[in-house]
Protein backbone atom coordinates (compact mmCIF):
# COMPACT_ATOMS: atom_id res chain seq x y z
CA UNK A 1 0.00 0.00 0.00
CA UNK A 2 1.66 3.65 -0.67
CA UNK A 3 -0.21 6.75 -0.16
CA UNK A 4 0.22 9.19 -3.26
CA UNK A 5 1.98 12.67 -2.07
CA UNK A 6 2.98 15.76 -3.64
CA UNK A 7 5.44 18.04 -1.62
CA UNK A 8 7.61 20.48 -3.00
CA UNK A 9 5.62 20.36 -6.41
CA UNK A 10 6.99 16.85 -6.81
CA UNK A 11 4.62 13.41 -6.58
CA UNK A 12 5.71 10.81 -4.80
CA UNK A 13 4.37 7.35 -3.55
CA UNK A 14 5.03 6.74 -0.03
CA UNK A 15 4.63 3.36 1.49
CA UNK A 16 2.26 2.71 4.15
CA UNK A 17 4.50 1.35 7.10
CA UNK A 18 2.97 -0.32 10.49
CA UNK A 19 4.17 1.35 13.98
CA UNK A 20 2.04 -0.17 16.01
CA UNK A 21 -1.18 -2.29 15.77
CA UNK A 22 -3.53 0.94 15.32
CA UNK A 23 -1.05 3.32 13.75
CA UNK A 24 0.65 3.61 10.42
CA UNK A 25 2.35 5.99 8.63
CA UNK A 26 3.98 6.94 5.16
CA UNK A 27 7.13 6.43 5.22
CA UNK A 28 8.78 9.57 3.57
CA UNK A 29 12.53 9.64 2.83
CA UNK A 30 14.65 11.37 1.00
CA UNK A 31 17.95 9.23 0.67
CA UNK A 32 18.75 8.80 -2.41
CA UNK A 33 15.75 10.80 -4.27
CA UNK A 34 18.30 13.84 -5.24
CA UNK A 35 15.34 15.57 -7.00
CA UNK A 36 13.28 15.55 -3.93
CA UNK A 37 16.12 16.72 -1.33
CA UNK A 38 16.75 19.35 -3.80
CA UNK A 39 13.46 20.31 -3.98
CA UNK A 40 12.35 20.56 -0.64
CA UNK A 41 15.45 22.24 1.02
CA UNK A 42 14.45 25.08 -1.99
CA UNK A 43 11.47 25.39 -0.72
CA UNK A 44 12.31 24.87 3.42
CA UNK A 45 14.25 27.40 3.01
CA UNK A 46 11.45 29.58 2.11
CA UNK A 47 10.07 29.54 5.22
CA UNK A 48 12.20 31.06 7.43
CA UNK A 49 14.15 34.16 6.03
CA UNK A 50 18.18 33.66 5.91
CA UNK A 51 18.95 36.79 8.32
CA UNK A 52 16.54 34.93 11.26
CA UNK A 53 19.46 32.19 11.74
CA UNK A 54 23.03 32.03 12.01
CA UNK A 55 23.23 28.23 11.92
CA UNK A 56 20.81 24.99 10.81
CA UNK A 57 21.03 22.05 13.66
CA UNK A 58 18.88 18.60 13.01
CA UNK A 59 19.49 15.33 14.20
CA UNK A 60 20.70 12.02 12.39
CA UNK A 61 20.02 10.27 9.96
CA UNK A 62 17.04 11.14 7.97
CA UNK A 63 17.69 14.81 7.50
CA UNK A 64 20.90 14.94 6.80
CA UNK A 65 20.57 14.82 3.03
CA UNK A 66 18.03 17.79 3.35
CA UNK A 67 20.61 19.64 6.03
CA UNK A 68 23.35 19.31 4.01
CA UNK A 69 21.34 20.88 0.62
CA UNK A 70 19.44 23.29 2.13
CA UNK A 71 22.80 24.46 3.81
CA UNK A 72 24.64 24.39 0.10
CA UNK A 73 21.33 25.99 -1.68
CA UNK A 74 21.87 29.09 1.22
CA UNK A 75 25.41 29.21 0.71
CA UNK A 76 26.18 28.39 4.60
CA UNK A 77 29.45 27.13 5.29
CA UNK A 78 28.48 25.39 8.64
CA UNK A 79 25.84 23.24 10.05
CA UNK A 80 25.15 20.99 12.96
CA UNK A 81 24.04 17.67 13.62
CA UNK A 82 23.38 15.45 16.77
CA UNK A 83 24.50 12.27 16.70
CA UNK A 84 22.35 9.00 17.97
CA UNK A 85 25.80 8.22 19.75
CA UNK A 86 28.70 9.57 21.36
CA UNK A 87 31.59 9.29 18.06
CA UNK A 88 35.15 9.54 19.55
CA UNK A 89 36.02 12.54 17.43
CA UNK A 90 33.48 14.74 20.16
CA UNK A 91 35.85 15.91 22.88
CA UNK A 92 33.37 15.51 25.88
CA UNK A 93 29.71 15.72 24.35
CA UNK A 94 26.87 17.01 25.81
CA UNK A 95 23.75 14.58 25.54
CA UNK A 96 20.12 14.56 26.25
CA UNK A 97 17.29 11.77 26.08
CA UNK A 98 14.53 11.54 23.36
CA UNK A 99 11.28 9.70 22.46
CA UNK A 100 10.76 9.17 18.67
CA UNK A 101 8.18 7.44 17.32
CA UNK A 102 10.31 5.38 14.44
CA UNK A 103 12.96 5.11 16.86
CA UNK A 104 12.13 2.00 18.93
CA UNK A 105 13.03 3.03 23.30
CA UNK A 106 14.87 5.81 24.42
CA UNK A 107 17.32 7.39 21.93
CA UNK A 108 19.89 9.63 23.36
CA UNK A 109 21.39 12.60 21.13
CA UNK A 110 25.03 14.23 21.18
CA UNK A 111 27.02 17.28 20.15
CA UNK A 112 30.51 17.41 20.83
CA UNK A 113 31.78 20.26 23.05
CA UNK A 114 33.75 21.72 20.01
CA UNK A 115 30.38 22.08 18.24
CA UNK A 116 28.63 23.09 21.18
CA UNK A 117 31.23 26.43 21.94
CA UNK A 118 30.30 27.30 18.46
CA UNK A 119 26.39 27.19 18.84
CA UNK A 120 26.84 29.30 22.16
CA UNK A 121 24.86 32.59 21.95
CA UNK A 122 24.04 31.73 17.86
CA UNK A 123 20.40 31.94 17.18
CA UNK A 124 19.53 28.05 15.62
CA UNK A 125 17.16 27.04 13.21
CA UNK A 126 15.81 23.38 13.58
CA UNK A 127 14.68 21.11 10.97
CA UNK A 128 14.05 18.22 10.21
CA UNK A 129 12.12 15.90 7.71
CA UNK A 130 9.15 14.56 9.63
CA UNK A 131 7.73 15.73 12.55
CA UNK A 132 5.14 13.89 14.19
CA UNK A 133 5.22 13.58 18.07
CA UNK A 134 7.71 16.46 18.35
CA UNK A 135 10.10 14.71 20.42
CA UNK A 136 13.19 14.96 18.48
CA UNK A 137 12.57 18.24 17.76
CA UNK A 138 11.91 18.78 22.10
CA UNK A 139 15.52 16.71 22.19
CA UNK A 140 16.92 19.00 19.81
CA UNK A 141 16.15 22.05 21.69
CA UNK A 142 17.06 20.82 24.41
CA UNK A 143 20.49 20.01 23.20
CA UNK A 144 21.03 23.68 21.47
CA UNK A 145 19.49 25.30 24.76
CA UNK A 146 22.16 22.86 26.96
CA UNK A 147 25.52 24.36 24.54
CA UNK A 148 24.20 27.85 25.15
CA UNK A 149 22.19 28.47 21.83
CA UNK A 150 19.15 30.18 20.80
CA UNK A 151 16.51 28.03 19.06
CA UNK A 152 14.65 30.80 16.58
CA UNK A 153 12.48 28.58 14.76
CA UNK A 154 11.63 25.08 13.83
CA UNK A 155 11.41 23.73 10.71
CA UNK A 156 10.37 20.27 8.38
CA UNK A 157 9.39 19.00 5.20
CA UNK A 158 6.21 17.36 6.50
CA UNK A 159 4.05 17.64 9.67
CA UNK A 160 2.11 13.91 10.26
CA UNK A 161 -0.81 14.06 12.21
CA UNK A 162 -1.22 15.95 15.50
CA UNK A 163 2.10 18.17 14.67
CA UNK A 164 0.25 19.75 11.86
CA UNK A 165 -1.88 21.92 14.45
CA UNK A 166 1.26 23.22 15.85
CA UNK A 167 1.77 26.83 15.47
CA UNK A 168 5.39 26.83 16.78
CA UNK A 169 6.76 25.07 13.20
CA UNK A 170 6.41 25.65 9.62
CA UNK A 171 6.06 22.87 7.44
CA UNK A 172 5.69 22.58 3.81
CA UNK A 173 2.98 19.69 3.77
CA UNK A 174 0.53 17.99 5.88
CA UNK A 175 0.94 14.02 6.30
CA UNK A 176 -1.79 12.17 7.79
CA UNK A 177 -1.54 8.84 9.55
CA UNK A 178 -3.40 5.94 8.17
CA UNK A 179 -5.57 2.95 9.12
CA UNK A 180 -4.61 -0.73 8.97
CA UNK A 181 -6.29 -0.85 5.37
CA UNK A 182 -4.86 2.13 4.15
CA UNK A 183 -7.20 4.64 4.87
CA UNK A 184 -7.13 7.94 5.82
CA UNK A 185 -6.85 7.89 10.02
CA UNK A 186 -9.60 10.11 11.06
CA UNK A 187 -9.26 12.63 13.68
Amino acid sequence: MTYTMEVAGLKRELPICRVTEGLYIGAFVVFGDAELTVACAREMLKLVPQDQYDYLFTAEAKSIPLIHEMARQSGATKYFIARKGAKVYMPDPLCVEDQSITTAGVQRLYLGRDDAALIKGKRILLMDDVISTGGSMAAMEKLVEKAGGIVVGRVAALAEGDAADRTDIRFLEKLPLFNADGSVKEG
